[in-house]
């Protein structure tokens, strides 16, 4: 009986533990391979956003005059120029945006299952992000300000442009050689506020965005899961749950990417304008983005940002969905494997006592 009861408080404590480590761990890992892997396409698209602070509003290009500028000026090089910063802070926010996400989930469901539902994964996703930023937006100043300064000689001829001078005792920051480089550079220039600029404006981006993905990619994969269960009914066909990541977190992260657009152009600007100060404030930057561009401005960088979030989402649901199937499966095999040597020997001790 002693053992019996041992046995059944051991298989309840797994229960008990709410922080998911794991996802942690594999949402990193998803996040940097995104990151990674759509690194160009986020340089022009923070080109474009931030052409109105380094170039003056006169003269914008398009996506197809950007990419030519930018491979005539930097060559390949450019496209991926602030790619370590981008995937050191893809690290800490894909990690606390899964794991919050499913500690989050795993918590709601054992202990108040009635709030289940959209909005549970709607603050979940917003929580994670939110931890994230901590890490996340030095990191994306950095990156920002890299991508804008292409190579050297391209970034001194911005620096003699006039246009980027808005007033005479204003000074635009100098080159950046590397991730460190630049973080010490901002310090000494700005001090722990130039490291966060744009925080609440990031935010405002990332936590709206960050549920919404999420709540999303839920929401499609009960309506995927509902419609296989309507209209298939052959119990052999069996969709690979990595390949449903790859679809529905495009779908999620396109859907909320162009919806928070103009957040992030917004953003983009306060981030990369240094000491130019061009926007004085979150508000100051959509009235003068408004008056001066309209909605047109608001909007400027969705179609790279779609084009970035559609594949960066769902590479990142794919690899996170192939971890969980891969690692979580071989656990549970395991543990499976386990339980059944201890009633194997359980039942052996039972033998012996009857005889």
């Amino acid at each position: 009986m002693v053992a019996e009861n041992s046995s059944s408080g051991n298989a309840q404590v797994p229960h008990a533990h709410f922080f998911v480590w794991r996802e942690f761990v594999w949402g990193a890992i998803a996040g940097a391979f995104g990151e990674g892997m759509m690194h160009p396409v986020d340089t022009i698209k923070t080109r474009m956003q931030s052409q109105a602070v380094i170039d003056g509003i006169q003269n914008q290009k398009n996506i197809l005059q950007m990419v030519r500028s930018v491979w005539q000026a930097d060559g390949l090089r450019g496209f991926y120029r602030g790619i370590t910063p981008g995937i050191t802070g893809s690290l800490a926010t894909g990690a606390t945006y899964f794991g919050v996400i499913e500690s989050t989930k795993k918590w709601i469901e054992d202990t108040h299952p009635s709030l289940g539902g959209h909005w549970a994964h709607f603050i979940a996703g917003a929580g994670g992000d939110t931890l994230g930023s901590f890490v996340y937006v030095p990191c994306e100043v950095i990156k920002l300000r890299m991508q804008v300064q292409g190579t050297t000689s391209s970034w001194n001829s911005i620096i003699m442009n006039d246009s980027v001078l808005k007033k005479p005792s204003t000074q635009i920051y100098g080159y950046y050689t590397g991730m460190f480089h630049a973080g010490c550079s901002i310090w000494k220039m700005q001090g722990l506020r130039g490291l966060y600029a744009g925080y609440w404006s990031t935010l405002a981006r990332d936590v709206p965005f960050a549920g919404l993905m999420v709540m999303f990619y839920e929401a499609m994969k009960d309506l995927t899961e509902y419609g296989k269960q309507r209209w298939i009914s052959s119990s052999n066909w069996h969709v690979n749950s990595s390949l449903e990541g790859l679809v529905l977190g495009g779908l999620a992260g396109g859907l909320s990417a162009y919806l928070t657009t103009p957040l992030d152009v917004i953003k983009t600007r306060l981030q990369v304008q240094g000491s130019t100060t061009r926007y004085n404030g979150w508000f100051d930057a959509i009235r003068n983005i408004w008056a001066m561009e309209g909605m047109k401005g608001m909007f400027k960088g969705s179609i790279p940002r779609i084009t970035w979030y559609v594949p960066a989402s769902a590479l990142t649901f794919m690899a996170v969905e192939f971890l969980r199937d891969h690692f979580n499966e071989r656990d549970a095999c395991d543990n499976f494997q386990e339980v059944a040597t201890l009633s194997v020997d359980k039942n052996k001790s039972s033998a012996r006592e009857v005889g």
